[in-house]
């Protein structure tokens, strides 16, 4: 594991290159603090800057950036490479020799035998590439299949940038920091700002399962995929595998064996995540039947019911036989965090569980480097509890004529929230299914909003998003296209639940999920892997019936049934719990003074950014108690942050 930048710039004197690139790297130093190195050829235009982590092959044989053995290639790459042993058995008896047993040796070799095209479909791996090929004097950028490594990149001028983090961007003196307001629009909505797209004008996320080409002559290349989710989702539904429910929990349980198995390999410390939860006890359950010593396990708990996981975790453990390591947060402690999300996201981010998942990798560090995760799960096996929420709403409501909908909607908009709270407070449990909203009159507006919907993927899209209209809230902003608008990425799937699926794998587990684990675990140095994202398995969900995963009310069944081999259900079986903190208490209570700052009306208009009036509306009616606004709220004291901690950093270069 490692960060990785990158230069592609003519006419810079050699003592130039080293000294920037040198600081491109430093900018990345959390992600690699083992080693550094730069290579760099000034005739040529092209430099590169390395971080490492060491994992496999801790001595001087696995230091990047790496040559082929016939001096072509350049490589420089973070992330793993799982099945390097096959590979470079198949490498061997092709007649190449190797000096260690580093899998970017395995990497930049089979790069020089097969190509870039030929190399990457053999590739199972997390990872982001720079590979400069000095005959052609071409660079090629690549991105894992599933988007669990970031790469940033972009043209500021004549000169190219690249780099795992946009800190390393930001630190070369080409850089020009533009705020991207439609980038911003994209993050109100959905908390995050989903690939292509990044905070600055110019600069742009390389798409998961996408390689790039660039050179002086070919500026304006764009990325081209190498494998395709979508083909990967429709292909797996057209051929179905027809397999009794036993034969299906035996094959499942081997591929998930088999995917853990390869991610349990390094010469360092290795752990796991565990929330006791569906997946996560899944994977240490497989870890744990294919190791010889316990497996250690890392939770966190809070002081709190409604966010505490730590005793199911421990119960898991204790089943499990792992060497549990458990730590209990203060709410002062989690909100210590807030601080550094800025610098540890670079662009606004604002899932609130990017606190606790800071946390618990700061406590996994502690003992080990590298770290599993359950992540992948719901979206690949049907947990999410909106797939439920969205077949029986649309098998309701579905037959209506959208004119008739659309009234009903503005029929319950029309009625203010306070109202339907006192006239309808007692059907709160039993829409407690609709939503973690506390007022009944939240939820019923949300029912309104969706009936307002065409179809069901702009049910699903209203479901997922914040701010309803952000680009009317920042000025001069238009929501940019994106897989969830855009037709042209839509999957022939022909349930809409498996079309909704495929949605988020493609929009919220790379750009929400993957990107907040790999940010919050690589602050602290830490590599965090995850064997549910092995391709080979997610090839294999899609062709399972969609009744092997929701069943009975119940999503994940068949994960379920194979987690039964290893755990007791009654240890895992309870409704899901969000790893979450209490945001929108926080913000009536120690936080408010913070938010009301960076809220303020005259700031607000100073900076020219947002419209004050509607945020202060929500600001106001969230302290009445009036509307539980914490996510929009969140949003906005996010991008706040950051965009206060660009005008310090600003203000301090010049």
């Amino acid at each position: 594991m490692c960060g990785i930048a990158g230069v592609l710039q003519a006419g810079v004197h050699s003592d130039s290159w080293r000294q920037r690139l040198a600081a491109m790297g430093e900018a990345v130093r959390h992600r690699g603090p083992d080693s550094g190195e730069v290579w760099f050829d000034a005739e040529a235009g092209i430099g590169f800057s390395h971080r490492r982590l060491a994992i496999v092959d801790l001595s001087e044989h696995g230091r990047q950036p790496m040559t082929s053995k016939d001096g072509r290639w350049v490589l420089s790459f973070n992330g793993e490479l799982y099945n390097f042993q096959a590979l470079r058995k198949e490498l061997e008896d092709l007649g190449h020799q190797f000096v260690g047993h580093c899998d970017t040796e395995v990497m930049v070799e089979a790069f020089s035998h097969w190509g870039v095209a030929g190399a990457l479909p053999r590739f199972n791996a997390m990872f982001s590439i720079s590979l400069w090929d000095r005959e052609r004097r071409v660079l090629h950028l690549m991105r894992d299949r599933l988007g669990e490594k970031p790469l940033y990149y972009g043209w500021c001028g004549d000169t190219f940038l690249f780099g795992s983090e946009l800190k390393a961007l930001r630190s070369h003196p080409s850089f020009s920091a533009e705020v991207d307001r439609d980038a911003l629009a994209l993050q109100l909505r959905h908390s995050y700002i989903p690939a292509p797209y990044s905070i600055y004008r110019g600069i742009r996320k390389l798409p998961p399962a996408a390689r790039l080409e660039v050179s002086f002559e070919e500026r304006n290349a764009s990325p081209v995929p190498y494998w395709s989710a979508r083909e990967a989702a429709e292909a797996g539904v057209s051929d179905l595998l027809r397999l009794p429910d036993g034969e299906a929990e035996e094959l499942l349980d081997t591929e998930l064996r088999r995917a853990v198995g390869l991610r349990m390999m390094a010469d360092v410390p290795l752990g796991a995540f565990l929330s006791g939860g569906i997946d996560s006890s899944l994977v240490v359950a497989q870890m744990q039947a294919q190791s010889s010593r316990p497996v250690r396990t890392f939770s966190i708990g809070f002081h709190s019911e409604l966010f505490d996981e730590a005793p199911h975790a421990k119960a898991v453990a204790e089943h499990l036989g792992t060497d549990h390591t458990e730590f209990y947060v203060t709410a002062e402690r989690a909100r210590e965090v807030i601080p550094s999300l800025a610098a540890m996201y670079d662009e606004p981010f604002s899932d609130p569980s990017q606190i606790p998942t800071h946390l618990v990798s700061w406590i996994a560090r502690q003992h080990v480097t590298v770290s599993l995760s359950g992540d992948g799960g719901d979206e690949l096996f049907g947990g999410y509890k909106r797939y439920f929420l969205m077949q029986s709403l649309w098998s309701r409501i579905g037959w209506m004529p959208g004119p008739l909908r659309r009234a009903l909607a503005a029929s319950l908009e029309a009625v203010p929230v306070s109202v339907l709270d006192r006239l309808l407070g007692g059907l709160g449990p039993r829409l407690a299914r609709w939503g973690s909203s506390r007022s009944v009159g939240d939820k019923l507006h949300k029912l309104a909003d969706v009936l307002s919907a065409r179809d069901p993927e702009a049910v699903y899209r209203r479901l997922v998003s914040d701010w309803k209209d952000p680009a009317a809230l920042v000025s001069g902003a238009q929501e940019p296209p994106t897989v969830l608008t855009d037709s042209a990425h839509r999957a022939d799937l022909p349930h809409f639940v498996d079309r909704i699926m495929y949605l988020d794998s493609v929009s919220y587990l790379p750009d929400d999920i993957l990107a907040k684990v790999d940010r919050a675990s690589m602050a602290v140095s830490l590599e965090a892997r995850v064997p549910l994202l092995d391709h080979h398995l997610v090839e294999l969900a899609w062709r399972l019936p969609r009744r092997m995963k929701i069943r009975g009310g119940e999503g994940k069944w068949l994960l379920r049934r194979v987690l039964y081999r290893h755990v007791p259900q009654a240890l895992v079986d309870r409704p899901k719990m969000g790893f979450g903190v209490p945001i929108g208490d926080w913000l009536r209570g120690p936080l408010k003074e913070w938010a009301e700052e960076l809220l303020a009306e005259d700031r607000l208009r100073r900076e020219g950014y947002l419209d004050p009036a509607p945020i202060r509306r929500v600001w106001d009616e969230h302290q009445a108690g009036q509307r539980n606004w914490q996510y929009h709220l969140w949003d906005l004291l996010i991008f706040q942050q950051w965009l206060e901690a660009e005008s310090e950093a600003a203000s301090a270069a010049a």
